[in-house]
């Protein structure tokens, strides 16, 4: 249970945050986010490269091919959606 001292902030700050690439803007108020993930497997060091798509929540449609997006963990909004866009970090060119 949260605590009731806990300002609103706080509880912000707990939500996970993460930033990838927008590789699809045809839904409405909807985009999906590509997180990358590169790490040196523990006994044979060989460099893995994972990827997880995200469908985000964009209230503007702001976010389109390409940019690169900083998302933050939410409440489920729909049956896939539970990030949001907080900001555009890169447009793409």
């Amino acid at each position: 249970m949260s605590d009731p001292t806990e300002t609103p902030v706080q509880r912000e700050s707990r939500r996970k945050i993460r930033q990838g690439t927008v590789v699809s803007d045809k839904m409405d108020k909807t985009v999906m986010v590509k997180i990358d993930q590169v790490y040196s497997h523990p006994t044979y060091k060989k460099i893995i490269r994972r990827s997880s798509k995200f469908a985000a929540h964009d209230e503007a449609n702001e976010a389109h091919i390409g940019d690169t997006v900083r998302i933050m963990e939410t409440r489920p909004l729909s049956k896939s959606k539970r990030w949001r866009v907080i900001e555009i970090v890169e447009r793409a060119k």
